[in-house]
């Protein structure tokens, strides 16, 4: 159930009509000479390609390599490192920064890899196949998991240096991955959200959960794109306040999801949330409530950069698809 309004008379599907799930972003593009989705996606994919045929794998014990491939090559949205190249290029970067969007794209598949265990919120399907852990095993899927952060951390600072950033731009990179997967952002936020589990949570309680089990990576893919550019504080606070707008709006957008549709239109499994018997925006707000939440957080995202001059149009057509996916 897409959540959005219109965001322009400028959207429209890849082909002109139906939406095609495995294609760049579901499918959604905004004309506009700033970004082209499907070459971004394309850069992306090739870029994890590379990755996942280079030394640092072949260093792996070969199951542990064979799952990280398994995780990181699956279909999937690249949101985030697609909205990393949007910022690069709303704060005037001019180079390809695909290889540095493409290890924000590693540390979210690791958090997926560890989302799916039986000890967390065991779940069979991911990206409409199945989970990790349920064809390589559990052990195999922990270890692919721990390795995959460390792994997207090296690959930053090599495609910093790539870019030709100063030590201080690239240490900042990897702080924002470190933050956004560490004990304040993934790993803190999940643990959140399993004490939550079978309680009463209220808004806030589930805002903080979700700030950093999902918003704290969307914000730092926008700051990693103003710190490759070089943005200035104010441009770096603009992202920060845009991508954590945006990441609410997304968690919002699943709960809803996993609320009203399928597991087949999901690619994961539906009506998971009441299984586990955790709080959701639907639950304490309603599901009209909670969409009209998410295209506020929208429109507030919107607005950060419009203050700071950078709102672009790809920059707000990601906002915009944050709610109106329909998986």
């Amino acid at each position: 159930m897409p959540i959005s309004r219109a965001s322009s008379e400028s959207e429209q599907s890849v082909d002109g009509g139906t939406v095609d799930g495995n294609s760049p972003v579901d499918g959604v593009i905004v004309g506009c000479d700033t970004m082209d989705l499907a070459t971004d996606r394309a850069s992306i994919d090739r870029e994890l390609e590379r990755l996942c045929a280079g030394p640092a794998l072949g260093a792996l014990p070969a199951p542990v390599a064979e799952a990280i491939r398994y995780s990181i090559l699956g279909q999937g949205k690249r949101l985030r490192p697609i909205l990393m190249l949007a910022a690069y290029r709303a704060c005037g970067g001019q180079h390809d920064a695909s290889a540095l969007a493409s290890c924000i794209e590693v540390v979210h598949a690791y958090s997926l890899v560890h989302d799916d265990l039986p000890c967390m919120d065991d779940d069979d399907m991911r990206r409409g196949r199945p989970t990790t852990h349920r064809v390589h095993g559990v052990t195999i899927a922990t270890a692919a998991g721990v390795v995959m952060v460390p792994l997207a951390v090296r690959a930053a600072c090599d495609a910093g240096a790539h870019l030709g950033l100063s030590n201080p731009s690239q240490a900042a990179i990897v702080r924002e991955l470190m933050r956004a997967s560490g004990g304040g952002g993934m790993v803190g936020g999940q643990l959140l959200d399993l004490e939550g589990e079978g309680s009463s949570l209220s808004i806030d309680q589930l805002e903080r959960i979700h700030s950093a089990k999902t918003g704290a990576l969307i914000s730092a893919s926008a700051r990693i794109g103003g710190i490759a550019a070089g943005a200035s504080e104010a441009g770096l606070d603009a992202l920060t306040a845009y991508g954590d707008a945006i990441g609410l709006a997304f968690q919002i957008a699943d709960d809803v999801l996993d609320a009203t549709s399928t597991t087949a239109a999901l690619g994961k499994t539906a009506g998971r949330d009441v299984q586990l018997r955790k709080s959701t925006y639907p639950m304490l707000l309603g599901v009209e409530r909670a969409i009209e939440r998410a295209r506020s957080l929208v429109d507030d995202a919107c607005a950060a950069l419009e203050r700071a001059g950078l709102r672009t149009a790809s920059l707000e057509m990601l906002a915009r698809y944050a709610i109106a996916r329909t998986s």
